[in-house]
């Protein structure tokens, strides 16, 4: 992270301008990635070398969400997860601008002059070489670059990273997490797929049958994954606690719009209703579905609970960190 420490997080463009300049980074950044992580890192040695601030910029909500609504695909990460991942990177600012219709249709020479070159007054840029803003989205790298030489900034396009011969992106990760491979999700973001949220209370009826729950409401009707999976939570008393976990709407109780994160720990007593915790998501145990009883249920939970027990059981203590 920066050298102070500290992630500077920066709303909208009322913020004073960077009085010394700095470098950027412009996108949505979604699970922050092993591709990501390269730029930024890429991105730190420029603001070393030129003694300026490192700066990401950041829309919310995703231009995408924005145009496409309920079309739009699945976050990786929410913006709470996002900020997380980014401070442990070495950021210095993050400069969050609301995605609406006067920032959509902002013509892209306004966007470059209003926020790169008076606010950021960035010296140098890194965008990759697809990258469209602006009315229309009319806005692309050779415009960024024709402007570049006029007011003194470099625009560099993105690194490429690949993982098996495939490049790294948020739309790959969707894809293996939507197919239940977590191993290839893993080597593309460089770590577990996982989901940090606050612990509710929920209907209790996990309790009642055997398996009390932590529950995590998601706050988004689709998810990148669904399913039934051994999994770790963090978060709660400074080790990984093992545990099985099911992503979904919960069709056998009675079906919920919002998508729940549901999540039997084992071996496990306390209280954990408020904390802040984060489930690691480690191996696809099965598709969620209906069952015709209660009873049902909690005999198929029991066979999941022993499913991730021999998953863990079998695995070496070292990768589930």
């Amino acid at each position: 992270m920066s050298e102070s420490g500290q992630l500077r997080l920066v709303r909208g463009l009322q913020c004073p301008p960077c009085a010394s300049g700095c470098v950027a980074t412009i996108g949505n950044f979604d699970g922050v990635h092993l591709g990501h992580r390269a730029v930024i890192e890429n991105l730190a040695e420029q603001g070393k070398r030129l003694g300026i601030p490192v700066v990401v910029v950041l829309f919310e909500p995703q231009p995408r969400e924005y145009f496409q609504r309920e079309q739009a695909p699945s976050r990786l990460t929410r913006l709470r997860e996002k900020l997380r991942a980014l401070s442990e990177l070495p950021v210095d600012w993050v400069l969050l601008l609301h995605f609406d219709a006067r920032l959509g249709d902002l013509p892209a020479e306004q966007f470059i002059e209003k926020v790169l070159v008076e606010r950021l007054r960035v010296r140098y840029l890194v965008v990759g070489d697809d990258f469209r803003f602006g009315r229309h989205r009319l806005g692309n790298f050779e415009l960024l670059q024709e402007f570049g030489r006029r007011a003194g900034y470099e625009v560099a396009d993105t690194v490429s990273v690949q993982v098996d011969g495939q490049r790294v992106s948020s739309t790959l990760i969707r894809e293996a997490l939507a197919d239940g491979n977590l191993d290839l999700a893993r080597r593309l973001l460089g770590r577990p797929y996982s989901i940090c949220g606050r612990i509710r209370a929920g209907a209790r009826l996990g309790r009642q049958i055997g398996f009390p729950t932590a529950n995590i409401a998601l706050q988004r009707k689709k998810s990148p994954l669904q399913g039934v999976f051994a999994v770790t939570m963090s978060g709660i008393n400074g080790r990984q606690l093992t545990g099985v976990a099911n992503v979904g709407a919960r069709p056998t109780v009675r079906g919920d719009a919002v998508i729940q994160l549901e999540t039997h720990l084992f071996d496990f007593a306390g209280d954990l209703y408020g904390r802040l915790a984060e489930v690691h998501f480690h191996q696809k145990l099965r598709d969620e579905r209906r069952f015709e009883s209660v009873d049902a249920l909690a005999a198929q939970i029991a066979r999941d609970a022993q499913a991730a027990r021999d998953y863990f059981a079998n695995l070496d203590p070292m990768s589930v960190s």
